[in-house]
């Protein structure tokens, strides 16, 4: 298929790697001008062909989770834990292969919450949770957990705003959305495309 930046690549069509945990049909990532997300975004994770047949892992492996809804722009770059053994506690950060096990110093794994919007060119660093809703500016880099309906950036990225009031943020998230199925996300789209929270509850209750 022909590359154009009105396409995109669906996630949960593409992901192979075990540990990258796409939730629902609709995330997608910007590929028209990098190789597919896999090959190009997810940096260092265990899971891919070549890592599954040359290597066994030596310690616990962190999990990229991806919920629904999540719109990744182009370049965007993921760092995952495979590369957290260079040790600046240590007279030599350089990872000596002798010393790679005692080495690594597990970051945790890396959440992007439902409904996230990652700006192009943006950096996300190893076991950050990106909150529901929330906002990355292109070429940022997010070095720590971002709230629900935040919009952050910069380097390191930083609140910029939120998105709504807290009170309306608060009842957002005990709506639980994105629990959902995606044919029912399909028919709330003239609620979900608004910023009317009376018409969203009556369409979520009429869902029922």
């Amino acid at each position: 298929m022909q590359k154009h930046w009105s396409k995109v690549e669906y996630l949960h069509q593409s992901v192979k790697n075990p540990n990258i945990i796409v939730k629902g049909t609709k995330s997608y990532y910007s590929n028209a001008w990098t190789e597919n997300f896999e090959n190009y975004v997810v940096r260092y994770l265990y899971g891919d062909a070549y890592s599954l047949q040359h290597w066994q892992p030596q310690w616990p492996i962190d999990k990229l989770y991806i919920g629904n809804c999540v719109c990744i722009g182009a370049e965007t770059v993921i760092l995952m834990g495979g590369n957290n053994t260079h040790r600046n506690d240590w007279f030599s950060n350089y990872p000596f292969m002798e010393k790679i096990v005692e080495s690594y110093r597990q970051k945790g794994d890396t959440h992007i919450d439902d409904g996230v919007w990652i700006g192009m060119r943006s950096m996300i660093l190893p076991g950050v949770h990106l909150g529901e809703g929330c906002v990355i500016a292109a070429g940022s880099i997010v070095a720590k957990d971002v709230e629900p309906y935040t919009i952050v950036g910069g380097n390191p990225a930083k609140p910029i705003k939120k998105r709504f009031e807290d009170f309306v943020i608060q009842e957002l998230l005990a709506l639980k959305i994105y629990d959902r199925s995606d044919e029912e996300l399909d028919r709330i789209q003239a609620a979900l495309c608004s910023d009317d929270l009376n018409l969203l509850k009556k369409e979520l209750n009429q869902l029922k």
